[in-house]
């Protein structure tokens, strides 16, 4: 019997992160072809895509947006200052709060019920700020290898060039963004490759990596701590204003592979766990949400 396109969908991000860890030294080869410009890559295409959708004369800020992104500066923050004497863990708590929200989360939000133009405000909102933040925060708490003028000219761009192109394409290429629009599931399947990728490479990590399994399992409950805080959180103040779903989802889940990025690149490595451990948390909890709106 032929599997529905909901069950594919809520069984398709756990297979995603089985089969990344069960291919991962192919996938961590295929990674150093190309010079680890996958991840970035994908991060890109997802944004793009997305920002092709969205008209930017019809995006409204709401108070929702405001306390969702105060929550993720000042508690990204917070965290990191509370857990100081613990630099790794510290770092990955830290950047579990402060990523952006994921690309996913609109076509996972969708699914939920939640305002769809609410959402992709919030994703807008949420990655320009986070590109201008996250330099300062990275130079501050990170290691060191890389001045904020470098963190800025990388991650900037990746975050804020996508909107530009998507809102150029819409303009002067009308066809184009119609046939994306027609076709958004695009973004839902190469953040699941992209899943695959990042699950790998980070599996090939913590197997070569001589790291204390302490520590490992202390960043990996944090997240757990920190995904379901979020969730929680997030919906409680989209309830507040009318779309629980909206609130959750722009809260609670998170461009974990720009998060995994960031980690490996500007920060202790080992804080990688952290965000790879928050990427099983928040897709067992989005599964879950998928499996009881389908029973609904």
């Amino acid at each position: 019997m032929a599997l529905s396109s909901h069950t594919l969908r809520t069984i398709s991000m756990p297979m995603g992160m089985v089969i990344g860890a069960l291919l991962c030294r192919e996938v961590a080869w295929v990674d150093g072809v190309t010079r680890g410009l996958l991840t970035p890559s994908f991060i890109f295409a997802m944004l793009f895509l997305t920002f092709c959708r969205v008209d930017a004369r019809k995006i409204r800020f709401s108070w929702m947006h405001l306390w969702l992104i105060l929550f993720q500066i000042v508690g990204s923050v917070a965290i990191y200052f509370a857990l100081a004497g613990w630099d790794a863990i510290a770092q990955g708590a830290m950047v579990c709060i402060l990523t952006p929200v994921a690309m996913a989360a609109v076509v996972i939000g969708g699914m939920l019920g939640a305002n769809v133009e609410t959402m992709a405000a919030y994703s807008l909102l949420c990655n320009f700020v986070i590109a201008l933040v996250a330099p300062i925060m990275l130079h501050e708490f990170g290691n060191g290898e890389c001045n904020m003028a470098q963190i800025l000219q990388r991650v900037a761009p990746l975050l804020i060039a996508p909107f530009v192109m998507g809102q150029l394409c819409r303009f002067g290429a009308p066809k184009v963004a119609g046939w994306v629009t027609r076709h958004s599931q695009i973004s839902f399947y190469i953040w699941l490759l992209s899943l695959v990728v990042i699950i790998g490479r980070t599996t090939c990590f913590l197997l070569d990596y001589e790291a204390d399994r302490g520590v490992e399992i202390a960043l990996a409950a944090v997240a757990l701590v920190i995904c379901l805080l979020q969730f929680k959180l997030g919906r409680m103040i989209g309830r507040r204003y009318g779309d629980a779903a909206a609130g959750g989802q722009s809260l609670g889940q998170k461009n974990t592979v720009l998060a995994v990025w960031l980690s490996q690149a500007f920060l202790d490595p080992i804080s990688c766990v952290a965000p790879t451990a928050y990427i099983v948390w928040q897709n067992l909890v989005n599964s879950y949400q998928i499996y009881r709106a389908g029973k609904s």
